[in-house]
């Protein structure tokens, strides 16, 4: 089978036109602060924060795509076909991360006029400590990026016929290349478009699945897609629903948005919509899953490297094609190409935002906080344009040369989870914790972490867990890990600042100052690049 000329104009189309959208938002901000003179925020503001100015709109849209992307639409696919609908947990999962991020984060991060995530741990724990906290969030970000071009190019591959690489080269150039201009503001504009592209594109082509004359209903296979409860995975099942819940929150690609926010208020307003949002982007997923698993997939036409044993089965290498799949060879041509539309889309929206915020915490958090206190904003600006370009490129590279990305990123999800979460959450609401519960917390929870082991990197657990069997962590040890980091931080700070302040160890062998940065946190804390313009009752857009 050759190129598929007509599907490939159509991408071409469509990927001109997201690139055109983004280029226009950055054009038209830049000409709105043009008018507004001195009240413009500074480049550099605009860059990662939007100048603060997202709009209702564009934000309930853009603060939805936090999470409503490639890994979201093609993972619940997936994951309904492989496991069924209840252990698809990340539709609902995500949506309480957001949930509760808007009633525990979003209101003192934006108050606090924070920059990046980062922020209020550097002012907690110190520079140096924020560096290491960064390292999970930067894997995170890198990886997660990396795991959806390497599906895009696989996807693309499938319904087009072309060359991978090529695809997630253009792929990943395309994104970069407005999000290199514009920052958040294109991100954000392109983000409406794209989730548009994503509900319509994929409703369009269900119709069509689901009446194919090799699908079953799927109210008469629901059994099947709907999945079964079994007891003896109930642990790992509530492991992954609070992973979800509470290490969805540590991501600066929601923070990003929170703080971008015009007001505190709005910030938690647009995180219980966009909870609402991801939801019903979830629904045309789940039945495309649904739909998958009622197929008589060895009728359709399939090459046979697709089927399992010769079967009507996805053969297990190729899960992560399901999506796609259900668009080549259970939708007309044009409609799959409209589906296939939909999912560059899910995949442009998050590689987008996961380099941006990448590169924002590096030039803000650790090029400026850590080695250059003296940077300028138009020094910082292209800091992060390099930043963005180096993030997309390592993540590009990764696409296309290792295999076990999606093992990778879920390992770095996990850390996420065990190590920031607690950071963070102590952070904002844990006024006495320092920097030597955060070091201890840190070491024990990343050992606890990685002792459970990562089958889909093959790293090997070196603890046994309790229900530990046959190479399985059936105790929920993500969650054990996270707590032990939670606790441990808060009860070595306490002995720490007792130790200290009641004299029983001398001042001057608080080597790492955490009583000095205790001190320094009493005083109020201005992290605004300029003055805060659209914090000022009196501006008016």
């Amino acid at each position: 089978m050759g190129v598929n000329a007509g599907g490939l104009v159509s991408i071409i189309i469509f990927y001109i036109l997201i690139l055109l959208v983004g280029i226009f938002a950055a054009w038209y901000k830049k000409r709105q602060n043009q008018n507004r003179g001195s009240q413009a925020a500074s480049e550099s503001e605009e860059l990662m924060l939007a100048g603060r100015d997202i709009g209702v709109f564009v934000g309930i849209f853009t603060m939805t795509a936090t999470w409503v992307g490639g890994g979201y639409i093609n993972g619940t696919s997936e994951a309904v076909y492989t496991n069924g609908l209840v252990w698809t947990q990340a539709p609902w999962g995500y949506a309480m991360s957001l949930v509760i991020g808007g009633l525990i984060f979003a209101k003192p991060m934006r108050e606090k006029r924070y920059v990046t995530m980062l922020d209020p741990l550097q002012e907690k724990f110190g520079k140096v400590m924020g560096g290491f906290l960064y390292i999970p969030a930067l894997l995170g970000e890198t990886f997660w990026s990396a795991a959806i071009l390497s599906a895009l190019g696989a996807t693309l591959t499938v319904i087009l016929d072309i060359n991978m690489d090529l695809s997630v080269i253009i792929s990943a150039f395309i994104a970069v290349g407005y999000t290199f201009f514009g920052g958040l503001y294109s991100v954000a504009y392109t983000d409406v478009v794209q989730l548009i592209c994503i509900f319509i594109g994929l409703w369009l082509c269900i119709p069509f699945a689901m009446t194919h004359d090799n699908v079953s209903s799927i109210s008469t296979t629901k059994d099947s897609w709907l999945g079964e409860w079994d007891s003896d995975y109930t642990g790992v099942w509530f492991d992954y629903a609070l992973l979800l819940m509470f290490g969805g929150i540590p991501w600066q690609v929601y923070f990003q948005r929170v703080l971008s926010s015009r007001s505190a208020k709005r910030a938690q307003f647009l995180s219980f919509i966009a909870a609402f949002g991801c939801i019903v982007m979830a629904v045309p997923a789940v039945l495309i899953g649904a739909i998958a698993k009622s197929a008589e997939w060895d009728k359709v036409g399939i090459p046979a490297r697709f089927l399992k044993n010769g079967t009507g089965a996805i053969h297990e290498d190729h899960l992560r094609l399901v999506l796609p799949l259900v668009l080549q060879y259970l939708t007309p041509t044009a409609v799959a190409f409209v589906g296939l539309g939909a999912i560059s889309a899910a995949v442009m929206s998050s590689a987008d935002s996961s380099v941006l915020s990448a590169s924002s915490m590096f030039a803000h958090n650790i090029y400026k906080m850590v080695f250059r206190q003296q940077a300028t904003p138009k020094e910082l600006v292209w800091v992060i344009r390099v930043g963005i370009f180096v993030v997309a490129a390592i993540a590009t590279a990764m696409g296309l040369t290792i295999d076990s990305i999606y093992g990778l990123w879920y390992l770095c999800s996990d850390l996420v989870f065990v190590v920031l979460f607690p950071h963070l959450l102590c952070a904002v609401h844990v006024p006495f914790v320092n920097i030597y519960g955060s070091i201890t917390g840190y070491i024990f929870g990343l050992l606890l972490r990685l002792g459970g082991g990562e089958p889909l990197i093959s790293l090997e657990p070196f603890i046994e867990y309790p229900y530990y069997r046959n190479s399985e962590q059936l105790f929920p040890f993500r969650t054990f890990s996270m707590v032990v980091t939670l606790v441990t931080l808060i009860t070595v700070s306490l002995l720490t600042n007792f130790l200290f302040k009641s004299g029983l160890i001398p001042a001057k062998y608080d080597f790492l100052k955490a009583m000095e940065r205790q001190g320094k946190h009493n005083e109020t804390q201005q992290y605004e690049l300029d003055v805060p313009k659209y914090d000022n009752p009196n501006y008016t857009n």
